[in-house]
């Protein structure tokens, strides 16, 4: 197995909650792991992302080199093509379609999501929507992992198991809301 995710966003929509529950799910399976964040201004709604890279063999750098993402799960729909050129041909953008409108003369949404949709194989997600069906508006990310699932390379249980292991302090009802958004989320990207 080999794996390389950028997980993208912006500051306090939960991406590094995202690279927490995958690591977890990878490491519990003996996998190798290298994660890298930029946080940028995220206390400011700046821009945050993550490099995940997971591996049955050895990792020798943290980064994704251009080009060779398998994934990009975005969790705002303008941080996907920021991280374009890291994309593989044969790679998938797994996007919110929600915008998160922090910066004057922020693109349209219609030709932002063209623009996505004409760049690469993509699955556009109302996480919002599904996210409030879960119990919680705030397990909109947990409902982007779900739907960026079938392109990680681990089986839904071993996530599920992961996001049980992470919420868990929080208490049962957190851990239920989440577990829900998440298959809520995988739900929608294998219909």
């Amino acid at each position: 197995m080999n794996k390389n995710i950028i997980i993208a966003g912006v500051g306090g929509q939960g991406i590094l909650t995202i690279a927490s529950i995958i690591d977890l799910a990878a490491m519990n399976l003996g996998l190798q792991v290298k994660q890298a964040e930029v946080h940028g201004m995220s206390q400011r709604g700046g821009a945050v992302e993550s490099h995940l890279r997971i591996s049955s063999e050895e990792i020798y750098s943290d980064l994704i080199p251009l080009g060779k993402a398998d994934l990009i799960l975005s969790i705002e729909p303008m941080e996907a093509l920021r991280y374009l050129p890291f994309l593989s041909p044969e790679g998938v953008i797994v996007t919110a379609t929600e915008p998160y409108k922090n910066i004057a003369h922020y693109p349209e949404e219609e030709k932002l999501m063209d623009t996505i949709k004409e760049s690469a194989t993509h699955l556009s997600v109302d996480a919002g929507l599904l996210a409030r069906k879960a119990g919680s508006p705030k397990s909109f990310n947990v409902v982007m992992l779900g739907a960026a699932s079938p392109y990680i390379g681990i089986e839904t249980e071993e996530l599920e198991k992961a996001i049980r292991l992470f919420f868990g302090r929080k208490g049962e009802e957190i851990v239920n809301v989440n577990t829900k958004a998440f298959r809520l989320g995988k739900e929608y990207a294998t219909e």
